[in-house]
């Protein structure tokens, strides 16, 4: 078996992108269900944004997050699996991976709340200062600069 620490914040975050999707659906199907004015059988072809004109912000955020957890996550997932296959998945990188894991669990919390927008910039900021340096480890190694 390859060791390879950075794959237990690989593992954490797609276990809270987990729970942000059971949280979505915990709290919007309730609401979608309250609102007389939701007609969920005769709802064809809509998006996620039909439901933002209609549900209340507080429900909508878990959704936003939920998106957001498949938007940049998916390089920090090629990158942290690339490290590992070039044996370098330990160390630095993988308490880079740790702070980048942390804080979009933090980004998360901060958006489902209170969804103060200057907060969340600067927790996603900080996340990406993480991500950074990990791509250019990764990119470093496979070009063997």
């Amino acid at each position: 078996m390859m060791d390879a620490e950075i794959l237990r914040p690989i593992l954490t975050l797609v276990g809270w992108t987990i729970v942000m999707w059971v949280w979505m659906y915990a709290t919007r199907i309730p609401a979608m269900l309250r609102d007389k004015n939701i007609d969920m059988a005769g709802m064809v072809g809509t998006t996620g944004r039909t439901l933002d004109d209609i549900l209340p912000p507080q429900v909508q955020w878990k959704a936003h997050n939920y998106n957001h957890l498949h938007e940049q996550p998916t390089l920090f997932y090629a990158v942290a699996l690339t490290l590992v296959l070039l044996g370098a998945g330990n160390g630095t990188n993988a308490l880079l991976a740790w702070a980048y894991v942390g804080l979009r669990i933090l980004h998360s919390l901060v958006q489902v709340t209170s969804n103060k927008v200057a907060v969340r910039f600067t927790i996603f900021l900080l996340a990406s200062l993480c991500l950074i340096p990990l791509w250019a480890n990764a990119f470093m190694l496979a070009f063997r600069l």
